[in-house]
Protein backbone atom coordinates (compact mmCIF):
# COMPACT_ATOMS: atom_id res chain seq x y z
CA UNK A 1 0.00 0.00 0.00
CA UNK A 2 1.06 3.55 -0.88
CA UNK A 3 0.48 6.07 1.19
CA UNK A 4 -0.01 9.19 -0.88
CA UNK A 5 0.33 12.11 1.45
CA UNK A 6 2.57 12.94 4.03
CA UNK A 7 1.58 12.68 7.66
CA UNK A 8 -0.44 15.70 9.47
CA UNK A 9 0.08 17.30 12.74
CA UNK A 10 -2.70 15.38 13.98
CA UNK A 11 -0.80 12.08 13.75
CA UNK A 12 1.94 13.27 16.01
CA UNK A 13 0.26 15.29 18.27
CA UNK A 14 -2.01 12.14 19.05
CA UNK A 15 1.51 9.79 19.16
CA UNK A 16 2.63 12.56 21.76
CA UNK A 17 -0.81 12.86 23.79
CA UNK A 18 -0.22 9.33 24.51
CA UNK A 19 3.34 8.80 25.36
CA UNK A 20 5.28 12.04 25.67
CA UNK A 21 8.54 9.90 24.17
CA UNK A 22 6.64 7.61 21.63
CA UNK A 23 10.34 6.43 20.27
CA UNK A 24 12.21 6.50 23.26
CA UNK A 25 15.03 8.75 21.95
CA UNK A 26 15.75 8.99 25.75
CA UNK A 27 15.90 6.07 27.16
CA UNK A 28 17.07 3.92 23.94
CA UNK A 29 20.35 2.21 23.79
CA UNK A 30 20.09 2.77 19.70
CA UNK A 31 18.57 6.11 19.81
CA UNK A 32 21.79 7.45 21.77
CA UNK A 33 24.45 5.28 19.58
CA UNK A 34 22.36 7.08 16.58
CA UNK A 35 22.88 10.80 18.01
CA UNK A 36 26.51 9.94 18.84
CA UNK A 37 27.40 8.75 15.48
CA UNK A 38 24.93 11.97 14.06
CA UNK A 39 27.42 14.16 16.08
CA UNK A 40 30.76 12.80 15.26
CA UNK A 41 29.81 12.70 11.32
CA UNK A 42 29.91 16.70 11.44
CA UNK A 43 33.17 17.83 10.17
CA UNK A 44 33.72 20.91 11.54
CA UNK A 45 34.11 22.09 14.70
CA UNK A 46 31.23 25.16 14.90
CA UNK A 47 27.71 25.83 12.26
CA UNK A 48 27.32 29.85 12.51
CA UNK A 49 23.80 29.19 11.79
CA UNK A 50 21.95 26.06 11.54
CA UNK A 51 18.33 24.61 10.93
CA UNK A 52 16.94 21.21 12.60
CA UNK A 53 14.02 19.74 10.87
CA UNK A 54 11.24 17.92 12.91
CA UNK A 55 12.97 18.40 16.25
CA UNK A 56 10.51 16.52 18.27
CA UNK A 57 11.63 16.63 22.09
CA UNK A 58 14.92 17.90 21.67
CA UNK A 59 17.09 15.37 22.08
CA UNK A 60 19.25 15.68 19.15
CA UNK A 61 18.66 19.36 19.68
CA UNK A 62 20.41 19.72 22.51
CA UNK A 63 23.42 17.94 20.84
CA UNK A 64 23.76 20.33 17.90
CA UNK A 65 23.22 23.37 19.99
CA UNK A 66 26.62 22.64 21.35
CA UNK A 67 27.93 22.81 17.72
CA UNK A 68 25.88 25.67 16.59
CA UNK A 69 26.31 29.90 16.81
CA UNK A 70 22.08 29.51 16.29
CA UNK A 71 20.17 26.71 16.03
CA UNK A 72 16.41 26.91 14.40
CA UNK A 73 14.20 23.67 15.53
CA UNK A 74 11.07 22.68 13.95
CA UNK A 75 9.09 20.48 14.70
CA UNK A 76 5.06 19.95 13.25
CA UNK A 77 3.63 18.99 16.90
CA UNK A 78 3.24 21.65 19.75
CA UNK A 79 3.35 19.23 22.12
CA UNK A 80 6.77 18.02 21.31
CA UNK A 81 8.23 21.60 20.97
CA UNK A 82 6.72 21.45 24.65
CA UNK A 83 9.13 19.29 25.76
CA UNK A 84 11.77 20.60 23.50
CA UNK A 85 11.56 23.90 24.33
CA UNK A 86 11.87 23.16 28.16
CA UNK A 87 15.17 20.43 27.37
CA UNK A 88 16.90 23.23 25.92
CA UNK A 89 15.88 26.24 28.18
CA UNK A 90 19.69 27.25 29.31
CA UNK A 91 20.32 27.23 24.97
CA UNK A 92 19.28 31.04 24.12
CA UNK A 93 20.56 30.35 21.13
CA UNK A 94 18.34 28.11 19.85
CA UNK A 95 14.99 29.13 18.66
CA UNK A 96 11.68 26.70 17.89
CA UNK A 97 9.07 26.88 15.47
CA UNK A 98 5.87 25.14 14.85
CA UNK A 99 6.04 24.78 10.91
CA UNK A 100 4.37 22.21 9.06
CA UNK A 101 7.84 21.81 6.27
CA UNK A 102 7.88 21.76 3.34
CA UNK A 103 4.43 23.29 3.01
CA UNK A 104 6.25 26.33 5.44
CA UNK A 105 9.64 27.40 5.19
CA UNK A 106 11.79 29.44 7.25
CA UNK A 107 12.75 32.18 5.27
CA UNK A 108 16.42 32.55 6.13
CA UNK A 109 19.69 30.79 5.12
CA UNK A 110 21.46 27.83 7.02
CA UNK A 111 25.14 26.94 7.35
CA UNK A 112 23.83 23.24 8.02
CA UNK A 113 20.33 21.41 7.83
CA UNK A 114 19.68 18.54 10.08
CA UNK A 115 16.86 16.18 8.70
CA UNK A 116 17.10 12.90 11.15
CA UNK A 117 14.02 10.49 11.12
CA UNK A 118 11.63 12.71 9.32
CA UNK A 119 12.07 12.36 5.63
CA UNK A 120 10.29 9.18 5.72
CA UNK A 121 6.98 10.80 6.75
CA UNK A 122 6.54 13.15 3.77
CA UNK A 123 4.58 11.83 0.45
CA UNK A 124 7.07 11.55 -2.83
CA UNK A 125 6.00 15.01 -3.65
CA UNK A 126 6.62 16.67 -0.54
CA UNK A 127 10.33 15.13 -0.45
CA UNK A 128 11.13 16.83 -4.09
CA UNK A 129 9.29 20.18 -2.86
CA UNK A 130 11.31 19.95 0.76
CA UNK A 131 14.32 18.78 -1.66
CA UNK A 132 14.45 22.23 -3.18
CA UNK A 133 13.58 24.26 -0.18
CA UNK A 134 16.42 22.88 1.63
CA UNK A 135 19.19 23.35 -1.03
CA UNK A 136 17.93 26.99 -1.72
CA UNK A 137 18.25 27.91 2.23
CA UNK A 138 22.31 26.60 2.44
CA UNK A 139 25.20 28.43 2.32
CA UNK A 140 27.91 28.60 -0.37
CA UNK A 141 29.53 25.10 1.23
CA UNK A 142 26.69 24.51 3.43
CA UNK A 143 25.89 21.22 4.83
CA UNK A 144 23.23 18.65 4.82
CA UNK A 145 23.14 15.70 7.27
CA UNK A 146 20.44 13.05 6.57
CA UNK A 147 19.99 10.38 9.55
CA UNK A 148 17.22 7.97 8.62
CA UNK A 149 15.57 4.35 9.93
CA UNK A 150 15.77 1.57 7.39
CA UNK A 151 13.13 -0.96 8.45
CA UNK A 152 9.50 -1.58 7.26
CA UNK A 153 7.12 1.26 8.46
CA UNK A 154 3.33 0.57 7.18
CA UNK A 155 1.87 3.92 8.81
CA UNK A 156 4.91 6.12 6.90
CA UNK A 157 4.70 6.93 3.00
CA UNK A 158 7.97 6.51 2.42
CA UNK A 159 11.37 4.64 3.70
CA UNK A 160 14.10 5.41 5.07
CA UNK A 161 16.53 4.42 1.68
CA UNK A 162 13.47 5.98 -0.46
CA UNK A 163 14.76 9.26 1.43
CA UNK A 164 18.25 8.90 0.93
CA UNK A 165 18.40 7.78 -2.28
CA UNK A 166 16.37 10.32 -3.53
CA UNK A 167 18.38 12.91 -2.24
CA UNK A 168 21.91 10.91 -3.71
CA UNK A 169 20.11 11.50 -7.52
CA UNK A 170 19.12 15.07 -5.91
CA UNK A 171 22.23 15.94 -5.52
CA UNK A 172 24.35 15.18 -8.45
CA UNK A 173 25.96 18.55 -9.66
CA UNK A 174 24.38 20.56 -6.76
CA UNK A 175 25.97 18.64 -3.39
CA UNK A 176 29.22 16.58 -2.93
CA UNK A 177 28.73 13.65 -0.81
CA UNK A 178 31.41 14.23 2.23
CA UNK A 179 30.26 10.87 4.27
CA UNK A 180 28.34 8.00 4.58
CA UNK A 181 27.20 5.16 6.80
CA UNK A 182 25.06 2.31 6.77
CA UNK A 183 24.44 0.29 9.64
CA UNK A 184 21.75 -2.51 9.65
CA UNK A 185 19.18 0.07 11.30
CA UNK A 186 20.05 3.39 10.10
CA UNK A 187 21.55 5.47 7.02
CA UNK A 188 23.90 8.66 7.39
CA UNK A 189 24.81 10.86 4.86
CA UNK A 190 26.25 14.39 5.20
CA UNK A 191 26.54 16.96 1.85
CA UNK A 192 27.88 19.85 1.08
CA UNK A 193 26.79 22.12 -1.45
CA UNK A 194 29.01 22.68 -4.77
CA UNK A 195 29.50 26.41 -4.98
Amino acid sequence: MTIERSLSADYFDNLYSADPDPWKFETSAYEAQKYEATIAALNRDRYPSALEIGCSIGVLTEKLAARCDKLLSLDVSSLALEKAIDRCQNSPHVRFQVLNVPKQFPDETFDLIVVSEVGYYWCWEDLKLAQEKIYSSLTPKGQLLLVHWIHDAPDYPLRGNHVHDSFQEFAAGRLHQCTSQRTDNYRLDLYEKIE
